[in-house]
């Protein structure tokens, strides 16, 4: 359904929010609403790939246990797992209650706190966790900034994508909340702000649109 409704590009936007994040050997991930590892699995492979790096480490956590199994299922046979560089927590992202204050380098969340009760919440719970100099960056559907080009990605959204989710996933209903979350989520500059209020810095406007700004990556650090 990932690659129906963007046509692949998320993989796209996933690959770039790596490089944009460029992390230094030795990270140490939090990786949250993580899912089935698609961000850890980019990470990881950044790392060995471009970093010589063996020694950097994710921690994924997600709310879903069922999320988690497929996660886990994905890296069973992978170095990385053998090595002890993954690990996977049950966890809600408004009160990660295993995860120790100034403990992380990087955050991320990709594509997951739209769905959260409450996304200030869970911005001030990333700033608790991350070390002093750490960075925070979220990875989330945001608003297109074409007039024209928002009028057709209107149509697709709510036209085709619950149409794409009943015949391929048999679930008109997800898709159809998929859509209506995303416009209801805050647009660029006010979740800019609101990463600002949790007391991260920002660098310029705080994020950079991806696809006319379909999607959009948000960053901070905490200083």
């Amino acid at each position: 359904m990932n690659d129906a409704m963007s046509a692949g590009i998320h993989r796209l936007w996933k690959d770039t929010f790596i490089r944009r994040m460029s992390p230094p050997p030795g990270t140490k991930l939090l990786d949250v609403a993580g899912g089935t590892g698609d961000i850890a699995y980019r990470f990881l492979n950044f790392q060995d790939q471009i970093n010589d790096d063996s020694t950097s480490s994710v921690h994924l956590v997600d709310i879903n246990p069922q999320m988690l199994e497929q996660g886990k299922i994905r890296f069973a046979n992978s170095q990385w797992n053998l090595d002890n560089r993954l690990s996977f927590g049950i966890g809600n992202a408004e009160k990660l209650e295993t995860i120790e204050s100034n403990s992380v380098d990087f955050y991320t969340i990709a594509f997951g706190i739209r769905n959260c009760t409450n996304p200030q919440k869970v911005i001030d719970e990333a700033y608790r966790v991350l070390k002093p100099g750490g960075r925070f960056m979220c990875l989330e559907f945001s608003k297109v900034d074409n007039p024209l080009i928002g009028a057709a990605y209107d149509i697709f959204s709510f036209k085709i994508i619950p149409e794409l989710g009943q015949l391929i996933a048999n679930d008109r209903e997800s898709y159809q909340y998929l859509v209506e979350s995303i416009r209801q989520f805050p647009d660029q500059k006010t979740f800019a702000s609101m990463i600002r209020k949790a007391g991260f810095a920002t660098v310029g406007d705080g994020y950079e649109n991806l696809t006319f700004g379909v999607a959009a990556i948000h960053s901070g650090y905490k200083v």
